[in-house]
């Protein structure tokens, strides 16, 4: 789950299109999610004033509403991964993954949703320059994702400038899955996160987007959790 432009589950808004992954086994179940409330009943012409507020309380609670509560596996990434530590103790999957999510706090080079919304104009160029292990289609598919991303939707970042949004113990068994060199969460504060129960995972070589960077080192990361 993300939101935005990283949202594919709910949306065919997202980071490119996911890669090949093997059908599922005898007696898998799959949950076919309806779009967030905020998004597809708001489009972006209509005007903000008369949207519903994007608060990352408002996104926590969208997956404790359309998520079903006991699941084998919850898996969020990014903005994705920071709402559902928030909705983990509603949802109590079985065990809980976190890609790269975006747990920063504000810092020398603040992080919020202003930041964020200039990504929508990034070119072609730039997402590749970005990206350089993601092929042409899947760039051309990223720029055409952000023409049609509501930037609004990581708006709800701004009023949490200066709070630690690194959450505390967990309720469920958790993985954290991070970028290398991560921005999100660094060295002492994944330290900080193991002496709190979670378990941490870096993958070598990956960006943000750890899946499309390198899906074989994602699945590697997630050997012997799940």
């Amino acid at each position: 789950m993300g939101f935005g432009r990283q949202a594919r589950a709910a949306d065919p808004r997202d980071h490119g299109r996911p890669p090949h992954i093997p059908q599922d086994g005898p007696g898998t179940r799959r949950a076919r999610l309806p779009r967030s409330r905020r998004r597809s009943a708001r489009p972006r012409s209509q005007p903000r004033a008369e949207r519903a507020a994007y608060t990352l309380e408002a996104h926590a609670d969208d997956l404790a509403e359309n998520l079903p509560e006991g699941a084998e596996l919850a898996l969020g990434h990014s903005l994705g991964g920071l709402a559902l530590s928030r909705a983990v103790t509603r949802l109590r999957p079985a065990r809980a993954v976190y890609e790269h999510p975006a747990w920063r706090t504000a810092d020398a080079r603040p992080f919020d949703g202003a930041d964020l919304g200039q990504l929508r104009h990034a070119t072609t160029r730039q997402i590749a320059a970005a990206a350089p292990r993601w092929p042409a289609e899947d760039v051309a598919v990223e720029r055409e994702t952000l023409r049609l991303w509501d930037p609004a939707t990581a708006a709800f970042r701004d009023p949490l400038r200066g709070i630690d949004l690194l959450p505390q113990q967990p309720p469920v068994p958790p993985l954290v899955v991070l970028a290398d060199g991560s921005e999100m969460v660094g060295p002492d504060r994944a330290a900080l996160l193991v002496e709190r129960g979670y378990e941490v995972r870096t993958v070598p070589g990956a960006g943000h987007v750890v899946h499309r960077d390198d899906f074989g080192g994602f699945l590697r990361a997630l050997d012997g959790w799940i």
